[in-house]
């Protein structure tokens, strides 16, 4: 029976689960944004929304907590500063899972999971990019000479 058992192993041990975990919310912190698997969303997504709430508390355990579970300094301070401030009229549901379909290789069910309200600089960025990417074609493109012989 399987009475009160909740959450995936994810097939690992559970020190290379937690450091998963640590390295995924870190990575969606800084990206506001991750592509991976639909099963390691939703084992991300309260990990996630716990440590945006320990920010928006901005007191003194919380932060070490947080502290204590993400790598990087530079996505500490984004999470306090402007993550949590985004957050701070709403009462939890931060992040947002969409499926994307199956992977090529080994047909993995495959999800995006991003922070609400991300996408609006995530179409920026790719509009920025495509933008790049069209002027860079024009300038790869010779010019015609004018220039005629008589």
């Amino acid at each position: 029976m399987r009475h009160r058992v909740h959450g995936r192993k994810l097939g690992r041990p559970t020190p290379h689960r937690t450091a998963l975990l640590r390295n995924l919310c870190t990575s969606l912190f800084e990206h506001e944004r991750v592509t991976t698997t639909v099963q390691k969303a939703k084992e991300m997504r309260p990990v996630a929304e716990k440590l945006i709430t320990w920010a928006k508390r901005a007191v003194f355990t919380p932060g070490r907590q947080a502290a204590g579970f993400l790598l990087k300094a530079a996505v500490l301070q984004k999470l306090f500063d402007t993550i949590a401030v985004r957050f701070a009229d709403r009462n939890g549901g931060y992040t947002r899972i969409i499926k994307l379909g199956y992977r090529e290789g080994d047909g993995a069910d495959l999800a995006i999971i991003e922070l609400l309200g991300s996408e609006l600089s995530v179409r920026k960025a790719e509009k920025a990019a495509a933008k790049a990417e069209e002027e860079k074609a024009k300038a790869s493109k010779k010019p015609k000479s004018d220039k005629t012989k008589e």
